[in-house]
């Protein structure tokens, strides 16, 4: 046996008891709700192939909570991001009052989501603070989770509770920036928005990439907030996947669940596909 070989299984070994846990509680119970996707029911086990997605694709319930959550995510992650690179650019300058500004927005990290949401239903209940304020210039009372404006309410709760770990990632990726490049680009008279896109900003392409995902996986998990500020059923503009899927594993539909989160799980995978092609191709002058 070569050393390469020897090698090989040594490494093997050492990664058995992850690969394991990953292969139990990962890959085959996905391997299980891709298989119910499949069949007609759990007692006839007869392959419908397709069918179930088919169905999907008609229930009117599925459509809604799929158009929610993808208008949520693309306007609630690229604001997770840009407001986030906005703040850590800030912290780089030196501002008044830099510690108390880092602490506002790193402290929703400390604090749990029950803590939050009661604080946001304070602020825009029908008699709640936010309405009071309206009042005060003559404007009408709001009904916020209940209008066309709830799905901003949950928007500024993501954000307030992502943008503090949001802006710490960059702030570490703009320290590993080299100051060389930028001190030469200062002697040759390059402008700030020039040394941002030119140089910091491809420089920061992986921490992009980075927090687009966590920002996108959190965009699907919001579920949590908005289930504890309106219940099972919210205002239609409000009603998520994570709704639609959580209603439906209480009905025991799995065939309808499973073919959901198949749909769901082909939908992520494509879209950080689609990121890592285009932090591959921004980034790789900046390679090495």
């Amino acid at each position: 046996m070569s050393d390469r070989q020897k090698d090989f299984l040594h490494s093997l070994c050492y990664l058995s008891p992850s690969l394991l846990g990953v292969g139990v509680f990962f890959i085959l119970p996905f391997g299980v709700v891709v298989y119910y996707a499949l069949i007609d029911g759990v007692g006839s086990r007869n392959f419908v192939f397709l069918q179930n997605f088919i169905k999907l694709f008609h229930n009117s319930a599925f459509l809604m909570a799929a158009k929610n959550t993808l208008h949520f995510s693309l306007i609630a992650v690229p604001l997770a991001v840009v407001l986030a690179i906005v703040l850590a650019l800030m912290l780089e300058c030196r501002i008044p009052m830099k510690s108390q500004f880092r602490t506002f927005f790193l402290s929703p990290m400390m604090v749990p989501v029950a803590s939050v949401v009661l604080i946001w239903q304070v602020l825009f209940n029908y008699n709640g603070t936010v309405n009071e304020f309206l009042l005060l210039f003559g404007a009408d009372k709001i009904d916020w989770l209940q209008s066309d404006y709830c799905q901003i309410v949950v928007m500024i709760l993501f954000l307030w509770k992502n943008l503090g770990y949001n802006m710490i990632l960059f702030m570490a990726g703009l320290s590993n920036i080299p100051k060389d490049l930028l001190e030469v680009a200062d002697v040759s008279g390059a402008s700030e928005a020039y040394k941002f896109f030119a140089i910091k900003l491809r420089y920061l392409s992986p921490t992009v990439l980075f927090v687009t995902i966590l920002s996108l996986i959190n965009s699907f998990k919001v579920f949590r907030e908005v289930y504890l500020l309106t219940g099972d059923y919210p205002y239609e503009k409000l009603y998520m996947l994570q709704h639609f899927m959580n209603n439906t594993f209480r009905s025991l539909d799995y065939q309808k669940l499973s073919a959901a989160a198949v749909i769901m799980a082909i939908v992520m995978v494509v879209l950080i596909a689609l990121l890592f092609k285009v932090e591959d191709w921004f980034g790789k002058d900046v390679e090495g």
